[in-house]
Formats: structure tokens, sequence, C-alpha cells
């Protein structure tokens, strides 16, 4: 089929969501979650497949499950003596804490055991992993069902002949090669793994395809083709609205190739946008004869997506930036294991950020952040892989290429085509195969079977050879080109290409550690510093970046760059740049947000240009600098408004106003020649006619006196396994917060939840974060609870010396 970029009118629908209001009483499919009663064992154990096999010494775990995130960290676990290219290096150097450095290395065993009762001879059985770190081989009462070799993809396996009633033994070996990632990848049954159950007669998996071929404020056509298996068939789809009442009905018993293809009207849609996420809900079912034999409840949103050489991106006929980050697939101080709530937090923060969308990097995102995308409005740039068939890492994924790319492809496309959030595909972030005859073909099959799968949506590749790219083609056959920094030649890219616009697919790369401010305040690449840390001054990048600044010009100033990807919304583990050769740094500084999910200052300069619906008013440093009395102490305001005034213990420092005489102070407002005292330090915010309308103060704090905290959500669900997420930060006397505050802190959790994690944001401490205690980093940190499966209440309490004890109640219901 012939993929049209200019006319792209498009799909929504996610499945799995279920409105059980909808549904009745007794279900015809049944989906287990596999979460408990699993043993772990690292090590090999070919003998554990048997049945019999005796594992009451293994370690009872719950899957999502990433064994390496206890540690201990260890500066020779997977220690690479290379040259990255990426960072334009020529010279193999040693690389310490590049995968995070913590023992992800070597094999591990899974066992459990299952029963289906009500399992008969006419019943269709899928056993789904959602992710599996690496390598899995599949193994179900003794024998072999299957494998799979990529840790990020899902995939599924039918079961119907090899799955009894009762007493069934699963058990999954994984292996994690040295040299197979740049940067943490995590380790075990990471994601989700689950049993559907259903009967012969059924909804071929991940099957169902929604898109909307037309679109408008008064009307909207939905196309859906569902593939089925079976005799006799016929579809009856209803259409509910977002508060469950009906609004459309569609019958059909006409089947072509085991599919059928509905179309279905709605007047007066609602139209799903990251201003307004608005999901319909489809109820579909499958009848053989008068007898229902399969059924379905799928949330589904309604818009339309455009990319024109005249105008750029559109949204529902809007045109719209991306203002977007790129997310790794771990969660700080939890790992890779997926958990709803923890990502359901960092969304919230990207929300208040502004930020409108988010780039999967660089693999296959989780069902959880997709659902979320889609409830809670983010467009999504779905990414599949960091390598092709040229390797970056001896063990990565050119090992599979050949014989998985397309599978994993389709299996990414087919299980998540369906949500509204995702507007992009890509097939590729800074592969090497952007060089050569070989790379331009590959980047083509690859195209290719997108569209075969989804003729809806385009695809995009993250390319950082931009010379190289265009002068062999491979730049102008990409749906969307994708530009990794080189910020020095879009124009000419622009210009060379054909398409008409380009994205921003990755973008600054700008680096800094959370409350460290390093003099003099200057523009630095690969700047080092003695404690290893990175200024937040945010004037310091990498040798292939740039700061913030000269992206945001790019995007307010060419129409044809239809927005970016922020290199990152959070900090991850593994590749520390600029210490890539230093121990103990063992995570990145790249992030808007540390690991702990706390916001650096650049949080507020890209706040301050992306959320246009509220004010932002930020300055830094904080103001305790015993020592530096008399000396010079910069400092800058990140604000929505034009104009500000800055006082010193009450004395004017004079009015800043944003102008063009450098990318900097077009977006900042910099006061460099203040000498610091302690005492106030006091920012009025002006409007265009200038009149006073905001105003913030910071103070020179005392000793620390007093533990304060602060949870993101006051009760929790008591399923065992929802979080909350309490920042702790230190006060003195009076109530002033201390900015550079490193007591040591013990964590005791009692009542209906427990201790989970804690986080510091430090990118070099070595503390575990599953131990109870941490030292706090620049006057903050974060604790991790977690609910069990009793309603009741929680006491979290927070003790150390020299500092008063506190503690904080949250409810389980």
């Amino acid at each position: 089929m012939k993929f049209n970029i200019q006319i792209l009118a498009v799909l929504f629908l996610f499945i799995g969501c279920q409105d059980k209001s909808h549904l009745p009483k007794k279900s015809i499919r049944q989906t287990i979650t596999l979460k408990k009663g699993w043993t772990f064992q690292k090590g090999k154990f070919p003998e554990a497949i048997q049945a019999n096999f005796d594992d009451s010494e293994w370690q009872s775990v719950n899957v999502p499950h990433d064994w390496a995130i206890y540690g201990p960290f260890d500066k020779e676990i997977d220690k690479q003596v290379i040259a990255i290219s990426q960072n334009k290096e020529t010279q193999a150097t040693e690389k310490t804490g590049r995968t995070g450095a913590l023992p992800y290395i070597g094999e591990g065993w899974y066992r459990n055991t299952f029963s289906l009762p009500n399992l008969t001879k006419e019943k269709k059985v899928i056993l789904q992993f959602e992710g599996a770190m690496s390598e899995p081989e599949v193994f179900l009462n003794g024998e072999k069902i299957g494998e799979w070799k990529y840790g990020y993809a899902y995939f599924y396996f039918d079961i119907s002949d090899k799955v009894k009633a009762k007493n069934n033994t699963l058990v999954v070996k994984l292996n994690n090669r040295p040299k197979s990632s740049r940067w943490y990848p995590g380790a075990g049954l990471y994601r989700k793994v689950s049993l559907i159950v259903k009967n012969k007669n059924h909804f071929k998996h991940w099957g169902t395809f929604i898109t909307t071929p037309k679109v408008s404020k008064d009307f909207a056509k939905i196309n859906i083709k569902t593939k089925v298996e079976g005799h006799k068939l016929k579809l009856i789809t209803r259409i509910f609205d977002r508060d469950g009442n009906l609004v459309s009905t569609n019958k059909t018993n006409t089947l072509f190739k085991n599919e059928f293809d509905q179309n279905i009207a709605i007047e007066n849609p609602n139209l799903w946008s990251p201003d307004q996420p608005y999901l319909y809900s489809a109820l579909i079912e499958l009848y053989s004869g008068n007898d229902l034999v399969d059924q379905k409840e799928t949330k589904f949103g309604i818009r339309e997506i455009n990319f024109n050489p005249e105008i750029g991106f559109t949204l529902n006929g809007k045109i719209t930036k991306f203002k977007g980050v790129c997310l790794h697939h771990d969660l700080g101080p939890l790992g890779a294991a997926v958990n709803k709530s923890a990502i359901k937090r960092r969304l919230k923060i990207l929300k208040d950020l502004g930020a409108n969308a988010i780039r999967s990097s660089h693999n296959m995102p989780s069902f959880e952040i997709l659902e979320l995308a889609d409830e809670m409005g983010f467009m999504f740039l779905a990414e599949s892989f960091d390598e092709w068939k040229k390797p970056k890492v001896k063990n990565g994924y050119n090992l599979y290429f050949d014989e998985y790319a397309e599978k994993d492809v389709v299996n990414l496309v087919r299980a998540t085509r369906n949500h509204p959030s995702i507007v992009m595909w890509s097939s590729g972030n800074e592969v090497p195969d952007q060089w050569g005859e070989k790379g331009v073909k590959r980047a083509k099959w690859l195209q290719d079977i997108f569209h075969r799968e989804d003729p809806t949506r385009p695809v995009t590749v993250g390319m950082d050879q931009v010379e190289a790219v265009m002068k062999n083609g491979f730049g102008a056959i990409i749906d969307v080109p994708g530009l990794n920094y080189r910020v020095h030649l879009y124009e000419v890219a622009y210009k060379t290409f054909p398409q008409g616009f380009l994205l921003g697919s990755e973008t600054a790369s700008t680096v800094s550690s959370r409350g460290v401010y390093k003099f003099p305040v200057e523009k630095a690449s690969m700047k080092q510093y003695e404690d290893y840390q990175s200024s937040s001054y945010d004037f310091e990048y990498c040798s292939w970046s740039n700061l913030p600044d000269e992206d945001f010009i790019l995007q307010d100033d060419k129409p044809w760059v239809i927005g970016e990807f922020v290199w990152t919304g959070f900090d991850y583990l593994g590749e520390p740049t600029p210490y890539d050769e230093v121990w103990p740094s063992r995570s990145s500084y790249f992030g808007i947000n540390d690991l702990a999910g706390l916001p650096k200052d650049r949080y507020f300069l890209y706040r301050s240009r992306w959320n246009t619906k509220e004010e932002t008013l930020h300055v830094l440093p904080h103001w305790n600098w015993e020592g530096r009395e008399g000396k010079t102490t910069p400092v800058f305001v990140y604000t929505s408004y034009d104009s500000a005034e800055l006082f010193v213990n009450g004395k004017s420092q004079g009015i800043r106003t944003k102008n063009d005489s450098t990318p900097q102070h077009r977006y900042r407002l910099m006061w460099m020649d203040v000498k610091y005292q302690p005492g106030t330090l006091k920012v009025v915010a002006y409007d265009k006619k200038d009149n006073p309308v905001a105003e913030k103060v910071t103070k020179t704090a005392g000793k620390p006196d007093k533990i304060v905290l602060e949870s993101d959500r006051q009760t929790l669900k008591a399923n065992g396994e929802d979080l909350a997420f309490i920042t702790v930060s230190v006060v003195d006397r009076n109530g002033i917060p201390c900015p550079t505050a490193n007591n040591e802190l013990n964590f005791s959790v009692s009542g209906e939840g427990k201790f989970r994690a804690v986080c510091n944001g430090d990118p070099t401490s070595l503390d575990m974060f599953h131990k109870p205690n941490m030292k706090l980093f620049n006057g903050k940190l974060v604790v991790i609870v977690e609910s069990t499966e009793d309603s009741g209440e929680m006491k979290l309490s927070i003790n150390a010396s020299n500092l008063k004890t506190t503690s904080l109640n949250i409810k389980t219901k």
C-alpha cells in the first residue's frame, strides 16, 4: 500500500483496558496475570525445567522483577574498553559505569506453577510476555515451548496443546551477555507475564486494528478490522462514550479471509489530544451461531494527524509542536521492573513541565506507559531498536537482527497500534548502518514493514550522521527525518531532504547535578570536576551536543522544525557522561529531573517555555555560600515573564529583560556580576506593561534542625504494588530549606505498608536503593513506600542524628 505522509488520517485505540460495566457477569475470556508464586535464582540450573526440581532454597519474588537493581554496585561489572563513536571518540578507553555497574550479566532462572481448573479441549491458551531481559527460553511441564532474543520485545506462545488443567510448571531461563548494552538494561522478568484463556472460536491475538479514515468536529468514520478464528461467526460492536452512554452499534456476519471489516459513524465526536485526552470504549462481541464465544472491551480515542511540508505537524487540524522528552525504561531506584504508579508519577511531573510528547528511547515501550499516555494526554514516539546489523556493542541487537527484526517490529505494531497516543514509529536510533548502501536498504526494508502493518503513521529514525545521510539517500527515504543534535546542520538538511520538515528526535544533552553550582560560571563541553558532578547553571554540555537555548531558537523561528525530544526527561542508570571513565559515577547527568524524580533547575527553564497555562518564576543558585562572601556569584532566573528585577538584601541589582543578543539572553534572565552576601535574594517579575506581577524569595538557611515530609499521594490501593513517593527535605529552625544538607537518614515503615526504595539523585552514590538508610544529596531525597494487600494505614518514620524525628501516615484501601 502506498503511504501518503501528507494525508494521514489516523487511528486510535488501545486494547486490554476493560470497563467492566459493559461486560456480562461471567466473562467469556480470562486474563490471568502471573504476578505471585515465582521463585528465582541466578546461575546455571538446566535441571530446573523438571516439575520435581527442588527450588525451596530459591528466592520468592513477584513479577515484574529486576534481579540486578539490588546490587551491589561494582566497578568491574561490564567494564568496557571502547571508543564511543556517538561521543566522537577515536581512542578506546576504560568505561566503568556505562551499564550502571549493577550485576545484570549472567543466567537467571524463574519458576512458577499454575492451574486452570476450567480448562477443556475447546479452549485456546496464550502465554504472553511483555518483556524478558534477555534471550528468554520458556519451558512448560519439562518441555521447551519456545524462545525469543530481544529483551525489550513483546512475544507470546500458543500453549493450548501443552497446558494441563492442574499443576503446570512454567520455567523461564534468561541470559544477559556482557557488552550487550550502552545503558542499564535491567535483568529478569521485568514486565508482566500473562495467560489468556479463550474459546477455540476467538479473536486472534493482537488481531484488532481500529482507524479513523475520516475525522471532523461533526463526524468521525471508524474502521475496525478484526481477525478471528472459528466457524459460523458474526460480530457485534457497540461504542460507548466516556460516561458509558451508547453512541453507536454495528453488526456484521461478512468475513473476508478470516477478518471482519466494520465502518461505524460517530456524530459530533470528542477528539483526543494532549489537552483533552478523551477516550471512547468499544465492546466487541464474537458469536458462533447464537452463542457468545469471545469479547473484549477496548478504549480508544479519535484524532487526526498530518505531516505537511507547508505547515509542519498538525493534530486535529491544529499546528502542534512536539514538546517532548526521551525516556529510558528504568525507573531509577526501582530498576527496570515496571510499576504503573511509578510511571504515572513521572507523567504527572512531565505534565506540570508542559511536555506533550514522549519518545521511548531506544526500545519498545511498556504497555503501562502507553495506557497512561492515552489517559493523561501525551503523544508518543514508539521506538524499536538502538542497533541494526552493524554493532555498537559486541553482543547487542546485531546478533539477532537478521532473524528477529521483522518479527519484533510486527509484534510492536500489532500489540500497540491502537493507542491514540502513538503518532510515530521509530525504526532505529543512531544506527551505524547510516553509512553505506546496505544501511539505506535496511532503512527502507524496516520502514516498509511498519507501513505494511500500519499504513496510518509515519516512521522516523534518529540520525546523528547527518552529513552521511544527506549524501547517500538514507535521510531522503525516511518519512520523518529525525536529527539527533547537529543544530548547525539543520538548515542544510532541510534544504537537502525532500520531506519539507525536520524533527529534533534527540536534543540538548545538557548535563547537570541537582543543587550543584560551579564557579566561574562559563560555557563548557565535557567539563569535569573533582567531585564528579556537573553544574546546575545549565551551561555545560557534551562533545556532540548543545545547550537548550539553541534548540529553542530553531523550534521558535523555523516552522519546518516540528518539535523536539530532549535528552532526557529523567536521569537514568548508566551512561554517566561526562564521567564515563571515572568511578564511582554510575548514572546519567542528562535529566531535566534527577534519578529520584526531583526537578533540577533546568526543569524550570523548559517549563518557562513549555507550560503556557501556569506561571514559572525560578531563581538559582541557592543562597548558602559560606566562604564566598564578596565573591562573584551569578544569579539566573527562569521565568515565563519577559523581565524581572533582582534584589540582594533589599538592594536592587537591576532589571533584566529577555533579548536576542545571545541564545541564553533570549530565554534566561542573568545577573552575572552579583557579589554574594548571606541574607535574602528577591526577584520581582514584571508583565509587558512593567507592572510587578510575581515575586520569589530565597533566604540563607541556618543549621539543619527538622525533617520535612511531602508525599505525592495520601491514599494507596491495597493491592500490594501501589506506591507513594515521599520527598524528604531538611529545614532550619525558622523553616528555611537547607540546600547543602547531607545528613544520613534512617527509615522504617509500620502498619499496612513496607519500605520499597530510596534515592537521593546523586549520580556518584554507591548506597543501595533497597536499604533503609541514605544521605541527603543537597538537602533532599525521595523515599518510596509500597502498600500491602490489606486496607488500613501505614506509618513512615524517619530519624537522624541531631535532627528532630518525624513521621507520616498514608492510608491504604
